[in-house]
């Protein structure tokens, strides 16, 4: 069984650099892996991938930066190549490659000689209609959640991934759907908060990913890896979409954003 020993990073890592959150495991030490996070979307510009070495759990929360890499991102359905510079350490950035739904990318790395591949597809925009809240009430409390609505499009598998940011802080929870059991419908699901967070006359923004599938599986076992998620599961690594004995992830997925204010 593979160790939790880096969880933590990834944790920060699936929240844009959010508040931080150590989960208490009792692990033993074990041999440093790399960490591959990147990213494509369809939001022009520049994307990133970060390579970082996990610790060994008796080690301090912080992860070396790996320089160096040979980093090439590859839109497979174009041809495009794209070979990305180091612009600080462990961090690499695109210099002409521009996301496009429906698109396969394929990331390549090598790293302290070893090779690492990961592919992901960006799947096709679903709208974000707008953000709505639903207050709950009960045990002497009020809970506000945020409800994103959209129509998930019909006959074809859908996966999602919602970050929530307050007042301009994001809020470090994993928060997914897919269209399983409502394929075709209306969705205006709630983002269960696990308490008081949302406030009257805060400001909300909801950023919806259309994520591919193993992409989404990494999420969901990262989130059961997560107390404020739920009843955490047995400390194993996410199954990752990256070859070669690496940690993390890579995605290509679409990203669009609605903010409200909750009124009173």
């Amino acid at each position: 069984m593979k160790r939790l020993y880096f969880i933590y990073a990834l944790l920060v890592a699936t929240t844009f650099y959010s508040c931080k959150k150590v989960i208490d495991l009792k692990l033993k030490d074990a041999t440093p892996l790399l960490i591959i996070q990147g990213n494509v979307t369809n939001v022009p510009g520049f994307y990133d991938v970060s390579l970082n070495k996990s610790v060994s759990y008796s080690s301090p929360n912080v992860f070396p930066a790996v320089s160096g890499a040979s980093v090439k991102i590859t839109d497979s359905t174009t041809g495009l190549i794209d070979v990305l510079k180091e612009i600080s350490p462990g961090i690499y950035r695109t210099l002409t490659l521009q996301g496009v739904q429906g698109h396969t990318y394929i990331l390549d790395i090598t790293a302290e000689g070893k090779t690492y591949k990961a592919s992901s597809i960006m799947p096709k925009l679903v709208n974000l209609d707008s953000v709505s809240f639903l207050v709950n009430t009960g045990f002497g409390e009020t809970i506000i959640n945020p409800v994103p609505n959209f129509q998930d499009p019909a006959n074809q598998k859908n996966h999602y991934r919602f970050i929530q940011s307050i007042n301009n802080k994001a809020y470090d929870k994993i928060f997914l759907f897919d269209d399983r059991l409502s394929d075709g419908k209306y969705m205006a699901r709630q983002l269960f908060n696990d308490s008081a967070y949302i406030q009257i006359k805060d400001t909300v923004q909801l950023e919806m990913q259309c994520i591919d599938k193993r992409v989404f599986e990494y999420y969901k076992q990262l989130s059961g890896l997560d107390p404020t998620n739920g009843q955490p599961t047995s400390p194993t690594n996410p199954d990752t979409n990256i070859s070669g004995g690496a940690l993390g992830y890579f995605s290509a997925h679409t990203v669009q954003k609605k903010k409200a204010v909750v009124k009173s």
